[in-house]
């Protein structure tokens, strides 16, 4: 299938070498090189994005955009096939075929904190480039994706269902959730009294969806782009928090290694807000920690639903794993509650400098 596919991209598939790309759990990736050439090829899981057709339109008509307003912008968009299609569609497999950006590279763990200042500086530029942009011309690619009210309506509608060996199971998760529900009723007054900000959001903001400069380390822009669709900007500056700040991703077992780094912290605040002081209001500034409690519960629940509904979402690899990523996720999600007053204190003190230096 894969030397059809690169034919329709115009593409000598005897002359092309194909190797596995990247470590995505959702969309099967390869490195295309030819002719001097390279490319990122990619087969959508059309299981978790089941109207891919949606995504294609909605880089189409951002790309259109930048092109007239920021055409400076990379903005890295798929190649189109011989036929001017957008997508290769064959026996319901979907693939498209993307540029290689020269000198780029990814990490998958934010090992020091410079690394999440550019990436939140690129999450930020991407959103504040498309600022003026119509967000009801965008497709909802995956609907209600970070909407925290379905989430907890799922989980109690779990609690309802589930076996009573899994409810024991997880009866110290489920108390921990619910210790936590007002993060949930948080969300539910903000979207209420609308004091969120319908923006273009990327919605998938972990450090592998950031190009780098493989010289200098700077940050080149962003990628995975199939999760955009208006948003909150809680879900960009949530997800950073949840990806970054502890070096411990959420399969980690051993919850001693789940740690919450003030410096990351502070370099998140920095990148992101270089570019978005001026967009932010000041309500939504007031929230920048809270968006990390937010995403953070969400998984959380997410991971614990799927436990009690027998797994029927995420991939596991034995009877507990949901379960303990979940653990993994309130843990990070307490310790993270407990860095507030100090997460509030480094923002005074960098904003009080920031002051000073402008006198």
């Amino acid at each position: 299938m894969i030397e059809e596919v690169l034919t329709a991209y115009g593409l000598n598939a005897e002359k092309c070498e194909v190797a596995a790309f990247g470590n995505g759990l959702i969309n099967k990736t390869w490195k295309v090189s030819t002719n001097g050439k390279r490319y990122i090829l990619q087969k959508v899981n059309t299981n978790v994005f089941q109207f891919p057709q949606l995504i294609a339109e909605n880089t189409l008509m951002l790309k259109d955009y930048l092109d007239r307003i920021a055409p400076q912008y990379l903005f890295i968009a798929p190649l189109k096939t011989i036929t001017e299609a957008t997508l290769f569609e064959k026996d319901g497999a979907v693939y498209r075929l993307f540029p290689f950006v020269p000198n780029s590279f990814t990490i998958d763990t934010v090992t020091e904190s410079q690394q999440a200042y550019h990436a939140a500086k690129q999450f930020g530029k991407f959103t504040r480039v498309l600022e003026a942009y119509h967000t009801e011309n965008l497709n909802v690619t995956i609907p209600d994706f970070h909407n925290l009210s379905l989430r907890e309506r799922q989980f109690f509608d779990a609690l309802k269902n589930a076996n009573p060996q899994k409810l024991s199971t997880a009866k110290a998760e489920i108390e921990s959730a619910n210790n936590f529900l007002w993060i949930a009723k948080q969300y539910e007054e903000l979207i209420a009294e609308q004091k969120l900000k319908t923006r273009v959001i990327h919605h998938d903001t972990k450090i592998n969806n950031v190009l780098l400069n493989i010289n200098t380390g700077l940050g080149i822009g962003v990628i995975d782009l199939d999760t955009v669709m208006p948003g909150y900007f809680i879900s960009d500056v949530g997800d950073m928090m949840r990806t970054y700040l502890s070096p411990a991703n959420e399969e980690e077992t051993l919850f001693d290694k789940i740690i919450v780094r003030a410096d990351v912290f502070l370099a998140i605040y920095k990148g992101y807000m270089e570019e978005m002081r001026r967009s932010l209001t000041h309500t939504e500034m007031q929230l920048f920690i809270y968006s990390g409690q937010f995403m953070i519960y969400m998984q959380a629940l997410r991971f614990l639903t799927d436990y009690l509904n027998n797994d029927i979402y995420y991939p596991v690899f034995h009877p507990e794993h949901n379960l303990m990523r979940a653990k993994n996720q309130l843990v990070l999600l307490t310790k993270y509650t407990k860095s507030v007053a100090n997460f509030e204190q480094v923002i005074s003190d960098y904003e009080h400098e920031l002051k000073l230096q402008s006198i």
